[in-house]
This record gives structure tokens, C-alpha cells and sequence, in this order.
């Protein structure tokens, strides 16, 4: 299964602060029908992800409701990404 989606990239100024992509609620179930094969707890979706050319490993992780797709520094500086700018990625759970 995968699934692309198209996201704003914020920026979460918690004490680790980090870049994310909401994943769109419509697609929100499909990710919790494959949470319940590959999570290695706490909901958390570990996966394959694509922006642009770069392909990088992450895990997806449940919040409020939703999941949130972390992005990494190397992708954001890679991809040249900047907090607001709308991201198609690709997502492969497993």
C-alpha cells in the first residue's frame, strides 16, 4: 500500500522542535487499518517516504485523531522545503 498526499509543512516549536506533514483526514483510516500490522507501539507507523527525489525512512506517528509525517532536516535541505510550503509526498507503511 502506498499513498500520496499533498501537505503544508509546519514547523512544531515544542522543546524538540520539527518540521511535519498533517496527513489528510480522508486517508487516516487506511493508515490505521496498516497500523495494526506493521506499529511497533504507540501507534507509530514505521515507513518509507518520498519528496521530490529524496527517499528517506521515518515513522508516522498518531496525533489528535490524525498522524503526523515528520520531516527530516536532510530532506528539507535536500528538497530546499520552507515551513508553509505545500509537499506532495509518498508514504509506504511497513
Amino acid at each position: 500500500m502506498s499513498l500520496t498526499f499533498t501537505a503544508e509543512l509546519f514547523h512544531w516549536r515544542g522543546p524538540a522542535p520539527h518540521y511535519f506533514l498533517r496527513v489528510p483526514e480522508e486517508l487516516v483510516p487506511d493508515l490505521k487499518d496498516a497500523a495494526r500490522f506493521v506499529t511497533y507501539g504507540w501507534g507509530m507507523i514505521p515507513c518509507e517516504a518520498v519528496v521530490g527525489e529524496t527517499r528517506f525512512r521515518t515513522s508516522i506517528f498518531p496525533k489528535d485523531g490524525g498522524y503526523l509525517l515528520p520531516v527530516k532536516v536532510a530532506v528539507r535541505r535536500a528538497e530546499s522545503l520552507e515551513e508553509g510550503q505545500a509537499v506532495t509526498v509518498s508514504v509506504t507503511p511497513g
